[in-house]
């Protein structure tokens, strides 16, 4: 494979230079402005030979803007677009070319260091391709063939909410603890884009990738049990899907042709799929389709699932099915029959599950998964109990203590697996011993749905275990802090007081992230209460900046100074915004995709608790807004004692502020919920519950 060169030009375009060959002997040249700004609508044609393969490209190339070859055009900056059959995946920009053939290419790197000179005697970045790599027979770092990837699918049925995400994150772990790579890929049948702009009350939190997808909430469940990162190959939507298809069409890819649910929708799904095994390098690839088998959306990714696993071959395509068996008071028994039509309804789709988890609240006796076995014509081994447990993490235990991983191994010819379960036995007894309760505020707006804030629940739990405390989340609701109008009457009165009781109650508290300006006002007076009263207090995202907003009203004395944001009329003058937009966003901007998404570095001050916490100069963090600290009003802040202990150096934005002479008074810009694990707390969620507990 040879390398490709990216030229730097020290003069305009050359109009010689528009149309480039990439052939098996040429190298193709990206000529730039001297000063490296966009090539505008221009573009830069070429043409791909059906054998070529071309390596991926990494590296900050924001100069790179657009290219058009005969597989779609491609415009990016920072962040991800989709465009006809390739993807750019784009994180400080990041390319990723896919050959005519849809086959991915691993990663190369860009050589840094005296720049050599190209054959016209221009600067050059040679990239070149990682030893071994091949898209055609990809080779493993010992350099013997990187063993066929294997598929495990699991599907929900009866009723949505059963949980599936903890189910295929359970199997997950487990064959990370066999010795495989796993990697998670969810395939949601809505025909959103993405979840970045639905309501949490809808689809609970938005969970936020390294490489800046805004992904499903399930998503964080496989992070935290496979202590793997997912990416943008991890979530695919109906609507990424019919966006993808039809964009093709409009530009004449299918000749003229008829477009269809089947070959070209199941088709765009199964190059989904095999894209995101060529690319993460999974062993295992787990799949979660999304919703219950019956929903009418759903039906084209299923139909997908069956024409791969003919494809691919009995050995190589493993189908666990959840389902619920509900529990009749009346006659004091769980009951089988909605399972018996669930899997006929795979049936019918030509699909039979290899396993059956049988989810259920109560014990469920032996002849109740004999008679599951026998009805659904699946081995009655396989037929295992998935019963509601004290923590999801003790969820990969009960599975292996019916052997899953040996009937899994056995399926996919993967021989006798037998799974090294230490640390989630180590898990199992850290929880169990754990009893102490202890009692943390979350201050937020969508206090009658977990799922709003299920990343920052369950690091404020594994932060609690780890002190060996029981975490006790009291829930306040951010609109009852705000004291009530006059002549609100008596009922809005005694809701203030009985919400300003529950965080009185409370040894810390968290304010999550957020947008909008419903609450806000309750939450800066938490965050007044915080710091008058000592008590400690993590701020999160707008968390960060309700902490700094409040500081200072009460510091500056000017009780008008506020966010950007929550001046939603403009009737303030910008020196009153503490808090305002980032440098391109604006009120009118497009919701969907436009955050500062995803993973930046920041550098922490010495000194400080951010860099006691962390024990590093460096990190990075994973991020979702488009507001910053004006730095205008920085030093006046840092006079009255708010240390901004964390910045992105490279645009001077703040990434963490902090109250000197507070036992723990910490807001981060970055949500650190994301890289919270249950064997290894997050070390901002382990210093706030270290001051308080001690």
């Amino acid at each position: 494979m040879c390398p490709v060169f990216f030229c730097l030009a020290q003069e305009e375009m050359p109009q010689a230079r528009e149309d480039s060959i990439l052939n098996d002997s040429s190298c193709l040249c990206l000529i730039f402005r001297k000063t490296y700004k966009s090539l505008g609508n221009r573009g830069l044609d070429f043409r791909l030979p059906d054998e070529t393969t071309v390596p991926s490209i990494h590296g900050t190339l924001n100069d790179v803007t657009n290219l058009r070859g005969t597989v779609g055009r491609v415009t990016f900056h920072n962040r991800l677009y989709l465009c006809q059959r390739w993807h750019v995946l784009s994180l400080e920009c990041s390319v990723n070319f896919v050959n005519s053939l849809d086959h991915p290419v691993p990663a190369g790197t860009i050589r840094s260091g005296l720049l050599p000179r190209s054959p016209e005697g221009l600067p050059t970045f040679c990239m070149i391709p990682p030893k071994g790599s091949n898209t055609r027979s990809p080779q493993s770092s010992a350099g013997k063939k990187r063993m066929e990837t294997r598929f495990i699918v699991v599907t929900g049925g009866v009723c949505s909410s059963l949980g599936k995400g903890i189910a295929i994150s359970s199997i997950g772990a487990i064959m990370k603890a066999c010795g495989f790579k796993v990697f998670v890929q969810k395939l949601d049948p809505y025909l959103n884009v993405d979840p970045g702009t639905m309501s949490p009350f809808q689809h609970g939190e938005v969970f936020v990738t390294d490489d800046g997808a805004e992904t499903d909430l399930d998503l964080g469940h496989y992070e935290r049990f496979i202590d793997e990162p997912m990416s943008r190959h991890s979530t695919v939507t109906t609507g990424q899907i019919y966006l993808d298809v039809l964009g093709r069409e409009r530009k004449g890819d299918f000749l003229g042709g008829t477009i269809q649910v089947v070959p070209h929708i199941t088709n765009a799904i199964k190059n989904r799929v095999m894209e995101a095994a060529e690319a993460s390098g999974a062993e295992i690839m787990m799949i979660e389709i999304g919703g219950t088998v019956g929903d009418i959306e759903g039906q084209p990714f299923l139909e997908a699932v069956r024409q791969l696993k003919a494809e691919l071959g009995p050995t190589r395509l493993f189908h666990v099915h959840l389902t619920l068996l509900p529990y009749l008071k009346g006659s004091k028994e769980l009951k089988t029959k909605p399972t018996q039509h669930s899997v006929g309804e795979l049936r019918r789709h030509g699909l039979q599950p290899d396993i059956i988890l049988a989810r259920a609240d109560y014990k469920v006796s032996p002849e109740l998964l004999q008679k599951i076995s026998r009805f659904c014509d699946v081995k009655s081994e396989a037929v295992i109990p998935a019963l509601t447990v004290s923590s999801i993490y003790d969820v990969p235990l009960n599975f292996q203590k019916y052997s899953i991983a040996r009937i899994i191994g056995e399926k996919l010819n993967l021989g006798e697996l037998k799974p090294d379960m230490a640390e989630w036995e180590r898990g199992r007894e850290r929880h169990e011993s754990a009893t102490k309760a202890v009692q943390i505020a979350l201050v937020g707006k969508y206090t009658d749905l977990e799922d709003a804030y299920l990343s920052v629940i369950e690091a404020i739990k594994t932060a609690a275990v780890h002190a060996g405390h029981k975490a006790e989340i009291v829930w306040v609701d951010s609109e009852l802090l705000e004291k009530p109008a006059a002549g609100a009457g008596a009922e809005a009165e005694q809701a203030y007081k009985e919400e300003w009781k529950k965080l009185e109650s409370c040894k810390g508290l968290v304010v999550p992230g957020g947008f909008g300006v419903r609450g806000i006002e309750g939450k800066i007076a938490a965050a007044h209460y915080a710091r008058t009263n000592k008590v400690p207090y993590l701020g999160l995202c707008l968390g960060s900046q309700i902490l700094a907003i409040e500081f200072a009203r009460a510091m500056l004395k000017d009780p008008e100074l506020t966010s950007e944001e929550f001046d939603e009329a403009g009737k303030l003058p910008k020196s009153k915004y503490v808090v305002h937009f980032l440098p391109g966003q604006h009120a009118g901007r497009a919701k969907g995709g436009t955050l500062r998404l995803g993973a930046y570095k920041c550098t922490l001050k010495e000194g400080t608790k951010a860099f006691e916490a962390y024990g590093v100069k460096e990190i990075s963090e994973r991020h979702r807004h488009r507001y910053e600290f004006n730095n205008a009003l920085r030093k006046k802040l840092e006079e009255k004692g708010l240390v901004f202990s964390g910045e992105w150096e490279e645009q001077g934005i703040m990434e963490i502020v902090e109250l000197k002479g507070h036992p723990f008074m910490l807001g981060s810009q970055f949500h650190p919920e994301f890289k919270s694990r249950p064997h290894r707390p997050h070390p901002l969620f382990r210093a706030f519950m270290q001051a308080i507990v001690g």
